[in-house]
Parts: C-alpha cells; sequence; structure tokens
C-alpha cells in the first residue's frame, strides 16, 4: 500500500458502507431505525468479542487507557447513538441515496473539527482532490428537472441527513483523538460497546423493548440486520478508524463519502433505476477527486 494505507482502507470503508446501506434500508423500512441500531450493534459486538478472544485471549479489550476508553467511548455514543440513529432514520424517510448525499457534508465538517481539536492540517492538493470529490458526488445525488432542483424530500429526513453527518465528522474526530497507536479493531470495540449501552439505555428509558419482535418475526429482515451488521460496525468501522490512523480525518472522510457513487450500480442492477449521463459525469468526476489522494 506504499505511503496510502489511509487512502486505501477509506476506500475498503467506503465500498463496505454501500453494502451496508443497501442493507440497513431495507431493514430499517421494515423495523424502524431504532430497532436495526441496537440490533445491529449487539450483533457486531459478538463479532468484535469473538475476535478479541481469538487474538488476544479476552472478552474486551485490556491494552487502553484511560484515555483511549473515554474518548473511544464518547466517539461510540456520538457516532452510533446519535448519528446513525439520524442516519437509518434518514434511510426510511428519503432512502439511503439522499441520506448519503447529506453525508457528504461530513468531510468538511471532519477536516474543520479535526483542525480545530486535534491540529490536523491538509495540503493544497488535499483540499483541491476533497473539493472536487464533494463537487462530484454533489452532481450525482442532485438531479435536475427542468429548471429547478428537486428538493422534494422530507423536512424531517433531511434534518435526520444533517444530523448523521455532524455525528460521523465529530465521532471520526473524537476516534482519532482516543485511538493514537492503538489498534483500529480493539479501538472499534470499544466505540460499540459504548454504542450498545447507549442504545440499551434509550430502549429501557423509551420502554421501546417492543419493537424487537417484529424483526425476529421476519427472517429476511434478520438477514439484512446480520449482513450489514458485520459489512458495517465490524469490518467498516474498523477500516475506517484504520484510514484516519494513518492519514487525516478530512480525507479519510471524503474517500468515505464515496459512498453514493457506488451506489449507482446497485440501483441500476438491483433496484432498477434509471441513470442519468449526469450522473456518470458525477462519478467521474469525483473518482477523479479521490485520485488526487494517491499521486
Amino acid at each position: 500500500m506504499g505511503n496510502h494505507t489511509g487512502e486505501f482502507a477509506a476506500l475498503v470503508t467506503a465500498v463496505l458502507w454501500t453494502v451496508t446501506a443497501l442493507s440497513f434500508e431495507q431493514a430499517a423500512k421494515s423495523i424502524g431505525s431504532l430497532a436495526v441500531n441496537i440490533l445491529r450493534l449487539s450483533l457486531a459486538l459478538v463479532f468484535y468479542c469473538l475476535l478479541s478472544i481469538i487474538r488476544n485471549g479476552h472478552l474486551f479489550p485490556t491494552d487502553i487507557d484511560l484515555h483511549g476508553w473515554v474518548w473511544l467511548s464518547v466517539s461510540g455514543i456520538i457516532g452510533f447513538v446519535l448519528g446513525d440513529y439520524c442516519l437509518f432514520s434518514a434511510y426510511a424517510l428519503i432512502g439511503s441515496r439522499i441520506a448519503n448525499l447529506l453525508m457528504a457534508l461530513a468531510p468538511p465538517l471532519a477536516a474543520l473539527f479535526g483542525w480545530m481539536i486535534v491540529g490536523e492540517k491538509l495540503s493544497l492538493r488535499g483540499l483541491l482532490g476533497m473539493s472536487i470529490t464533494l463537487f462530484g458526488i454533489i452532481i450525482v445525488v442532485l438531479r435536475r428537472p427542468g429548471n429547478k432542483f428537486n428538493f422534494h424530500y422530507s423536512a424531517k429526513g433531511l434534518l435526520f441527513g444533517l444530523g448523521a453527518a455532524a455525528g460521523q465528522a465529530i465521532g471520526l474526530v473524537f476516534s482519532k483523538f482516543g485511538m493514537r497507536n492503538a489498534d483500529p479493531f480493539t479501538s472499534s470495540q470499544i466505540r460499540v460497546i459504548s454504542g450498545t449501552i447507549g442504545f440499551v439505555l434509550l430502549f429501557t428509558i423509551l420502554n421501546k423493548w417492543s419493537l424487537l419482535k417484529p424483526a425476529f418475526n421476519q427472517p429476511s429482515t434478520l438477514g439484512f440486520v446480520s449482513a450489514g451488521s458485520f459489512l458495517g460496525p465490524f469490518l467498516g468501522v474498523s477500516f475506517s478508524l484504520m484510514a484516519i490512523k494513518y492519514t487525516t480525518t478530512g480525507i479519510a472522510s471524503t474517500i468515505m463519502a464515496l459512498v453514493p457513487v457506488l451506489l449507482i450500480p446497485p440501483a441500476i442492477i438491483l433496484l432498477k433505476e434509471k441513470v442519468t449521463w449526469r450522473e456518470i459525469l458525477g462519478s467521474l468526476i469525483a473518482v477523479c477527486g479521490v485520485a488526487l489522494f494517491f499521486i
């Protein structure tokens, strides 16, 4: 991977999150975003505990100091409980494509918070790559029928999407601050632990445990949640932490924001959507922007 370990990890994350978005969109429409969130984090925690036993002989991380536990836990609460709750609510209300358009706001927010919190700096080429990639993503996901842009989406869904972008950006920055030189998988496990505890408390306070019953009566929905849990909170989140460990949060977030572009092929093949030349052009521009990070 040369000197581009972080960039490659971010690209892998984008691919994993593309599959995850499709899986969780279907599940959220069937059983709701709250139920999907607690189920996916619980399953992901099982995966992490099994991996921890295999690698270290312990169920939970034992090699992370108090600084890491505190800030990675804060990151998990912000990223999973607040950010991902907003994201999955947006999936159910406006779909994964438009929700991931709003997630394109995460890179500039991550770069801003990265500069404010951990003192990160971006090169001119990095800023140019971010700008080109975000421009391409916006071209892909914004449609323009006639002479007016189409913003006919749920206002509540759009607000949830904005909340998700802010949650991801802040969560990634706190992850980098807490992780330092720790292993990405171990760091991710701490984030998932805090996220799971957060949702357990939320379900208990709101008395929402009954929301889980429909999921166990729908094998196909459980299949979507299981696949999404393995590829998203387990593999995807771990690769995202690997990305921010080896490159800046702004660059990593920009590459990870390719998800709406990567959603185009499955949208054509699986969902039978029509793709315009405008979307193809936007995809090419976004890919060119990402390519700048590897030059």
